[in-house]
């Protein structure tokens, strides 16, 4: 699985002030803690920023490093309190966010409010992939303009900033803020200690800029001027002077008096030149192909006649210093997602429990639902639109079986739920399960739309997601489509639901393409094998569609470029979760590290059932043992009549015993919490 390293940076707009009535105004830092998600983790607190005094909409320096893995998601907590001198520090809020969540909105930019007044905002870049060391910067200023006043003088300090590539990022962002010097029109400050791949991402030769403020107690600082520069022209200008300008007017001399970069290793200090731009080669011309209209579901048109472009795309040689992943969906790529369902007759009749279509009242889901929403879930993250198409497949209308038709009323469904409701929806029309298992046509129709948009814009992408209760029927005719799709903006996902043998369908994982592109398209993945670890599931189908995506875009010289039409007030502010955005309880060691002081609201629910689009906290685990024995409800397993399982409830730790249900007799049943299972775990009971 393909891991990135992230950075995340915080600043805030508008907050409350908590310093209290003639105390002034507050001083707040930012403390980010990693939530868990899953068995085994557990939540740390990362590091928190450096306090600004005396600001209601703080710009922090400092960052945090993440590990990023797209079938993964990773929560984290941050929040912000008020930095009180011999007192109880007093929060001012918190939020959750998600990294994934952050990297596919625009401008890798998230806010959300807080709920005692204010914004925040979480903004993801890469982190540069080698040190570049650190840059030992002394600056002295002379003969600065007073911007005080008549009958004061300015308290001068500096800021180097810096801007990031892509949406959102032309603002000049602190990277690090020196101390101020009182009364001082020609302070000489502390020497500053910078990282240069925080200031620069190692190239030396990018554009930064040094700014001078007047310090005032109330935060609202007063600029004194600035310049622009680079690393490099810093290193050389050693005892040299640079203009500090306020527009066209001047504010007097800054002079460098050591500049230095320690600790870098030279092989990560050089930039790659500019991104070409995107490449000139095309898809071949396709059919305008949309399902035809037809009581719901709608079948999908004929593909005798398709175009899927019969030759292979021309792969032209691929440019220097390839991007990653993260770069291309930091970089204006459009990712999309459809989904296909099978409604063959061997998944059982829907209205009989435990068969695979059988929706629970119960609040569990089945099979496919559990796909859709862990598999989609995260997919979706990234899609910017939300919409997104439902075909199935394997079932009669009018007597004809259809391989593919449209599911639910509409081309396409709004988000995930809009995804399950279609899903749900189907069995009202008149549908008879039926069969053979073809893939096929949907395979046909997904690479078809595909090259559409690819066409409208070179860095779109899409992912089919596939659930199907069988092998497919004809082996032959699956990989002679594949090979014609293979040179699409397209991966596959096809996860395998229920017990049927899929050993037949093991040729997709590996399957050599005939189209002379060489492109691995496909990946099969069997559900039953992580039935009870969402995350297992969410890795295992997505860990290889970034190479596959970084593969297509980067042979054909296509290159992540800037969204030139987002600016920062587009940024969507998303609402104070109530449940979630909670402020965490910390210790403050008197060495100045962080603890968590308990893990209330430090465990994010992150089961199937975990409700879509809303973050959900749950109890952390329960060491307690010998209490009364707690309802848990039963998971019925199909096949096997008299063996169940049970999902362990919050606060139960192993050895407690619990009382369920029998799934066919109703008789309450004592059992005891297998050793090894955690609240939210699952295992079987045979009764």
């Amino acid at each position: 699985m393909t891991v990135e390293k992230l950075q995340l940076t915080l600043h805030a707009t508008g907050l409350k002030n908590v310093a209290g009535l003639g105390k002034g105004t507050s001083d707040p830092f930012a403390i980010v803690t990693l939530l868990a998600t899953g068995p085994g983790e557990k939540p740390r607190v990362l590091g928190k920023t450096e306090v600004i005094k005396n600001s209601l909409s703080p710009k922090w320096t400092t960052s945090f490093l993440f590990d990023y893995s797209f079938g993964k998601e990773t929560f984290i907590n941050v929040s912000i309190v008020d930095e009180v001198r011999k007192q109880s520090d007093k929060p001012m809020g918190s939020a959750v966010f998600e990294i994934g969540d952050i990297l596919g909105s625009r401008g890798s930019t998230k806010a959300k409010k807080l709920k005692k007044g204010g914004i925040l905002y979480a903004r993801i870049s890469k982190a540069p992939p080698r040190s570049a060391g650190k840059l030992a910067l002394c600056l002295q200023g002379i003969k600065l303009k007073n911007v005080d006043g008549l009958f004061g003088k300015s308290d001068p300090f500096f800021e180097v900033r810096r801007t990031y590539d892509g949406a959102g990022g032309g603002s000049w962002t602190p990277v690090y803020r020196g101390k101020h010097i009182k009364n001082n029109l020609n302070p000489k400050w502390e020497p500053a200690s910078i990282d240069v791949n925080a200031l620069c991402d190692g190239d030396l030769n990018r554009r930064i800029q040094v700014a001078v403020f007047d310090h005032e107690k109330n935060g609202k600082h007063n600029t004194m001027g600035a310049f622009d520069t680079t690393v490099n022209e810093l290193v050389k200008s050693v005892g040299g002077k640079f203009a500090l300008k306020k527009g066209s007017k001047s504010y007097g001399t800054i002079t460098v008096d050591e500049c230095k970069i320690i600790g870098a290793d030279t092989s990560s200090v050089l930039k790659p030149p500019s991104a070409p731009a995107v490449g000139t080669s095309t898809v071949p011309a396709v059919a305008s192909y949309q399902p035809s209209v037809m009581p719901v579901p709608v079948p999908v048109a004929d593909f005798g006649n398709m175009n899927l472009g019969g030759q292979p795309l021309p792969v032209p040689v691929p440019p220097p210093n390839k991007p990653t992943f993260v770069d291309y969906i930091s970089g204006n790529c459009d990712l999309t997602m459809c989904v296909a369902i099978d409604f063959t007759g061997s998944n059982g009749d829907p209205r009989r429990p435990g068969t695979l279509h059988h929706f629970s009242h119960h609040g569990q889901m089945n099979g496919y639902e559990k796909a859709i929403s862990a598999v989609g879930g995260i997919v979706a993250k990234y899609d910017s639109d939300q919409q997104f198409p439902v075909y199935g497949f394997g079932a009669k209308y009018d007597g004809v079986v259809r391989h593919c038709f449209q599911v639910g009323p509409n081309k396409e469904v709004h988000g995930i739920k809009g995804i399950l409701d279609a899903y749900k929806g189907v069995f009202k029309t008149p549908l008879i399960m039926s069969g053979p298992t073809v893939f096929t046509e949907v395979i046909q129709l997904a690479a078809s739309q595909a090259k559409q948009r690819y066409q409208i814009n070179p860095l779109s992408y899409s992912i089919l997601l596939l659930l199907t209760d069988g092998a497919v029927t004809d082996v032959e005719a699956t990989k002679q489509v594949l090979a014609s799709v293979a040179d699409a903006p397209l991966s596959i996902v096809i996860v395998g639901i229920g017990n049927a043998d899929f050993s037949a369908m093991q040729f997709l994982d590996d399957f050599e393409t005939r189209s002379g592109v060489n492109r691995d398209i496909v990946q099969f993945v069997q559900f039953n094998a992580h039935e009870h670890n969402k995350t297992s599931l969410t890795r295992a189908t997505l860990e290889e569609i970034p190479d596959q995506l970084v593969q297509f875009f980067y042979s054909r010289g296509i290159m992540p470029q800037a969204d030139t039409n987002f600016s920062t007030s587009k940024i969507a502010v998303d609402d104070y979760n109530e449940e979630a955005d909670i402020d965490l309880s910390m210790d403050y060691g008197s060495d100045g590290e962080i603890a968590l002081n308990g893990d209330v609201g430090c465990y994010i629910d992150n089961s199937y059932e975990a409700g879509l689009g809303s973050l959900h906290v749950i109890p952390p685990p329960s060491t307690q043992s010998g209490s009364a024995p707690v309802m848990a409800a039963p998971v019925p397993v199909q096949a096997q009549p008299f063996t169940f399982q049970v999902q362990v409830p919050p606060n139960v730790a192993s050895g407690q015993q619990i009382q369920v249900a029998h799934p066919q007799t109703g008789q309450p049943l004592i059992v005891a919490v297998p050793a090894g299972v955690p609240p939210g775990g699952i295992f079987t009971v045979s009764a």
